[in-house]
């Protein structure tokens, strides 16, 4: 392996718009190349200097944090809590549907939430629902043999096919010897293994990717122990198969892991494929979130129940920023924190004099969805809380919006929990005498 390392530290140039991602020394596990070479990218320095200090855990050091606590369950709103969050919401609480839940002392968590049960479509979202459908699909395909798991994941090719028209989300793209990564939107005939389009929907929230992974459930479910089948077989079923049958097929895949994973369809699904051209070829139904039940998501994962512990486990890692942070996530004050995310939004405009439209500042619509976990390991004691943010706040640039909020209930919780500060030497001579 041969590698220009100084053009590599060049690699903040070709990021433009990441989300999420897997621990750097992921690669060998995943074969998600992206890894390796942001991992390159950081030889010789402490890290990569387009990450921050919380990126950089290794897969070791993500653990699920209520694994070891079954019996958990989000306890009734604390009062604290709960005004402090009104406080933080403010004027705009109509258009917001909101949940925070602190187990930093896992012996008294804390809960607060705001119109929990407020719907909103979950835009890029629901793309957690995706990872959740492919990991319950393994787990039925291998109940009792993750080596065998892991393998489809990792020596399955897949092809992009037209299920990716038309998405304009940038995926990286990087060999050995190439210079630098390449951001680009995934293209028909790109090929990748099932881990990296894992990545890709998560890390770049690729509606390619997502769509290309739900076309592949379709399959599984289909041709069973036969998957993967070729391009052309896959083609001939997609083109041969009436919409009606493979709409069941896909709303199985997609609905029946929610409901077997104990959350409630009513208040979380993901009802239609990402892209425009999926949705023609397998139609499907409307998608709806709220931000309770996301909460009840996160908590099944920590606690390893969704699917059981190793799914539980390795959604997580693919949930874990090791890219540029964006809304919620990129305010410094969580810099030095692992930082779990998924977001999206979803606006529109329409004719107002005086109002122009702009970029996640809709005055017809504006969602913002955020969904985070945060973790302050460096940190006497450590902090390890989620929220979830369902927004539709018009005119207001939501991403901003999200961006302060995520710094205002970050010190909200430091509050909470003072940092315990070690005696300076001076302090202990003194106390020595």
């Amino acid at each position: 392996m041969r590698l220009a390392l100084p053009a590599l530290l060049a690699l903040p140039l070709a990021l433009a718009e990441p989300a999420a991602g897997y621990p750097l020394d992921g690669y060998p596990l995943t074969g998600v190349i992206r890894l390796e070479a942001y991992r390159l990218a950081g030889q010789g320095s402490k890290r990569p200097d387009f990450l921050s200090e919380g990126e950089m855990l290794p897969s070791d050091a993500i653990e699920l944090a209520l694994a070891k606590r079954s019996g958990f369950s989000i306890p009734p709103p604390d009062p604290e809590l709960s005004g402090q969050l009104a406080e933080i919401i403010g004027s705009d609480a109509p258009s917001y549907g909101v949940a925070v839940l602190d187990w930093s002392d896992p012996v008294r968590p804390r809960y607060a939430a705001h119109n929990p049960d407020r719907e909103q479509n979950p835009g890029s979202v629901g793309k957690i629902l995706v990872l959740l459908a492919w990991f319950q699909a393994l787990a039925d395909r291998y109940p009792d043999d993750i080596a065998a798991r892991q393998r489809l994941l990792y020596d399955t090719p897949v092809v992009a096919s037209r299920f990716i028209r038309t998405d304009e989300h940038k995926v990286p793209f990087w060999t050995w010897g190439m210079s630098a990564v390449d951001r680009r939107p995934i293209q028909e005939g790109d090929r990748a293994n099932l881990w990296t389009f894992l990545d890709w929907t998560a890390s770049a929230s690729s509606n390619a990717a997502a769509s290309t992974l739900m076309s592949e459930l379709v399959l599984l479910a289909h041709f069973g122990s036969e998957y993967p089948v070729s391009p052309e077989r896959a083609d001939a079923f997609f083109r041969s198969t009436p919409k009606q049958e493979l709409t069941r097929i896909y709303l199985d895949a997609m609905q029946s892991p929610v409901k077997r994973n104990g959350l409630d369809l009513s208040k979380l699904r993901q009802g239609a494929f990402f892209t425009r051209e999926g949705k023609t070829i397998i139609p499907g139904t409307n998608s709806t979130s709220t931000a309770g039940e996301l909460m009840q998501y996160v908590v099944k994962m920590e606690k390893g129940e969704l699917v059981d512990p190793w799914s539980s486990l390795e959604i997580k890692k693919l949930l874990y920023l090791t890219d540029e942070r964006i809304r919620y996530a990129a305010h410094p004050v969580l810099d030095d924190s692992a930082v779990y995310f998924k977001s999206g939004s979803l606006y529109g405009c329409k004719p107002e004099r005086g109002f122009q439209c702009e970029k996640f500042m809709g005055n017809r619509l504006n969602y913002m969805n955020s969904m985070v976990i945060v973790e302050s390991l460096d940190r006497d004691p450590q902090l390890r809380y989620a929220v979830v943010v369902l927004s539709n706040v018009l005119r207001k640039n939501s991403s901003e919006v999200h961006q302060e909020m995520g710094s205002r209930i970050h010190h909200v919780i430091e509050s909470l929990h003072p940092e315990h500060h070690a005696a300076t030497g001076a302090q202990d001579a003194t106390s020595a005498e």
